[in-house]
Formats: C-alpha cells, sequence, structure tokens
C-alpha cells in the first residue's frame, strides 16, 4: 500500500477558542456572510502588537498528512512572550496605513481614548466624511472601558464602532500587516541592538509595506468570512 504522503512544516499558531468564543465569530460571520468587498473597503482596522528585540524563531516542526494543518494536533497555541520588547497601535483601511503609536505593553484606558480622540476620530472624519465608515477594535479590557464606550456614544454619528467578536485574529487583516513586519526585522543585518533602533525599524518597515499588500488583505474578507462560517467559528488558515 502506498504510504501517505507528509510534509514538516510549523505548527499553525492559533488562540485557544472556548465553546461561547466560537459561536460568537460564528455569528459575526453569519451576520457579515452577504457584505461584499465594497463593504469591506469602508472599514478602518486596528490592533496593537508587540515586538521583541532579541527575536527568538521558536522553531517547533511538525509531521502531518496533506490536507490535515488544521487538525488540533497540528496547531500550538500562542502564548504572550516576555523580554524586551516595543508595543505598538496601528490601524489602516484600503485607502491608506494609518499612523502607528508606541504605547506601554498594558495599554490603559486613558491612553486609548487620546489615540482614538486625537487619531482615529479626525482620520476617519477624512477618510469617510459622510459618516459611513466603520471602526473596528477588538475586545481589549481598555476598549471596552467605560470612558471609551461613552466617547464612541458621544460621536456615533461620525462613524460606527464594528461589533467585533473576541479572539478572532483569523477575521481582522491588520495582524498579517504585523507579519510583513516582522519578517522585515528578521531580514535585517545586523539586527536592531536597543528598544530605540527596534521603534525606528518597525516604523520604518511599517510605511514600505506596499498598497496592493493591504488592499489584497481587505479584498480577503469575504473569503475569510466563508472559510470560518465552513469552520463553525473555529480556527482557519487564516
Amino acid at each position: 500500500m502506498e504510504q501517505d504522503q507528509q510534509n514538516s512544516q510549523r505548527p499553525v499558531r492559533t488562540p485557544l477558542l472556548s465553546a461561547v468564543t466560537k459561536i460568537k465569530c460564528l455569528q459575526f460571520t453569519q451576520e457579515h456572510k452577504d457584505r461584499t468587498v465594497e463593504h469591506w473597503k469602508k472599514v478602518m482596522w486596528s490592533n496593537e502588537s508587540r515586538f521583541q528585540l532579541h527575536h527568538t524563531d521558536g522553531r517547533v516542526r511538525i509531521w502531518h498528512k496533506q490536507h490535515e494543518s488544521m487538525h488540533p494536533t497540528c496547531m500550538s497555541t500562542t502564548l504572550q512572550a516576555g523580554g524586551r520588547s516595543v508595543m505598538v497601535w496601528g490601524m489602516f483601511s484600503w485607502h491608506e496605513l494609518g499612523p502607528l503609536i508606541c504605547v506601554e505593553p498594558r495599554l490603559n484606558s486613558t491612553t486609548y481614548l487620546s489615540i482614538v480622540a486625537d487619531q482615529v476620530h479626525p482620520i476617519m472624519l477624512m477618510a469617510y466624511p459622510n459618516g459611513d465608515g466603520f471602526f473596528q477594535q477588538d475586545n481589549a479590557p481598555c476598549h471596552g472601558a467605560r470612558i471609551v464606550q461613552e466617547w464612541f456614544q458621544e460621536h456615533e454619528g461620525d462613524f460606527t464602532l464594528l461589533r467585533w467578536p473576541p479572539q478572532s485574529p483569523d477575521l481582522n487583516p491588520i495582524e498579517h500587516l504585523w507579519d510583513e513586519v516582522k519578517r522585515a526585522i528578521r531580514q535585517l543585518v545586523p539586527q536592531p541592538s536597543n528598544l530605540t533602533e527596534l521603534d525606528s525599524t518597525i516604523h520604518q518597515a511599517w510605511c514600505q509595506i506596499p498598497r496592493i499588500t493591504f488592499q489584497h488583505l481587505v479584498e480577503s474578507l469575504p473569503r475569510r468570512i466563508v472559510t470560518v462560517l465552513k469552520a463553525k467559528g473555529g480556527p482557519t488558515k487564516y
């Protein structure tokens, strides 16, 4: 009998998802399954990401049969890394890359509110002057703080806050932009030697992301929705 063909690769990194989280993600995709790319072009995506000063690959390779890369045994859960690092907040849309802001490792509600008021608000007004834009944020504690939610309620006519399911990186295209930045940094010789150099390198790599790259990510949203629906709210190839 011919043996099953096997491949060696790094395990798919995915957060641990509870049954409730999967249900919320599934509900979101069901509500948005008929949205076209034109709709997603009106969304401003945002997130925070941590960049380590000394990158360690931590290469763990596993053997799997073809078409089994999303099997639970072929996955590794993501854990918060320690060590010296730079934390940045950023946003982007179909139209442009937004600013990158260096923030504390644990972004608090006061700082986040200032980012929303000073950066998000004017950019949303400029990009979507008719008030038909959407702003996406995840469910970090500072995002759900009362002072932040009250601000959004006071400015709800300027743009709409997109209701977002928890722990759903598969649906957020900005995750791939963080990957682009980290890939660019890994290729540098020599590597950044201190946090100041790392911060400068992060911003330079972000600004050099081609427009076609982030526009293709926005165009992928309908496919992402379908894939998550098929996975019943579970992790996908994204």
